[in-house]
């Protein structure tokens, strides 16, 4: 199995987390409750940015041209960690659900990104033995086989 293809599932698997806390999000009463379903979020996304940013981005540094786009996508993980940290902070379940949200419609907006642009230069710059050998990486790096 090839990264992309790994960080793709991995996509797929968030979109449909995602879309069940939306259909969770109206009912949630609870500051609280949306506080603990942010922080599975970023708890969730944390593991899979670091493989973005460790294993996979890393592949694609030394194409000066797609330096500015892979600057991009740091950024934008940061600002998703962000918005996913201020949902802690909400003043009250309404503002919490907004930003919740809308955390979750970045990372849509991310994902799609990295699928359009970031995995097909990836696929292009690099051997498939290559793709697989930093699916094996990531594999190590979380302590799997």
């Amino acid at each position: 199995m090839k990264i992309t293809e790994i960080l793709v599932a991995e996509h797929r698997l968030f979109l449909r987390l995602f879309a069940q806390i939306e259909r969770l999000l109206p009912r949630v009463r609870a500051a609280g409750e949306v506080r603990r379903l942010a922080a599975l979020v970023e708890a969730l996304l944390a593991e899979h940015g670091a493989t973005e940013t460790e294993v996979a981005y890393p592949a694609l540094d030394h194409m000066l041209h797609d330096r500015g786009r892979l600057e991009r996508l740091h950024q934008e993980h940061e600002e998703i960690d962000a918005s996913l940290r201020a949902v802690q902070t909400a003043a009250d379940a309404p503002e919490a659900r907004r930003l919740l949200a809308a955390a979750l419609e970045r990372s849509r907006a991310h994902f799609l990104f990295e699928e359009r642009e970031l995995f097909p230069r990836l696929e292009d710059a690099l051997q498939p033995e290559t793709l697989a050998g930093l699916a094996a990486a990531r594999a190590q790096r979380e302590g799997g086989s």
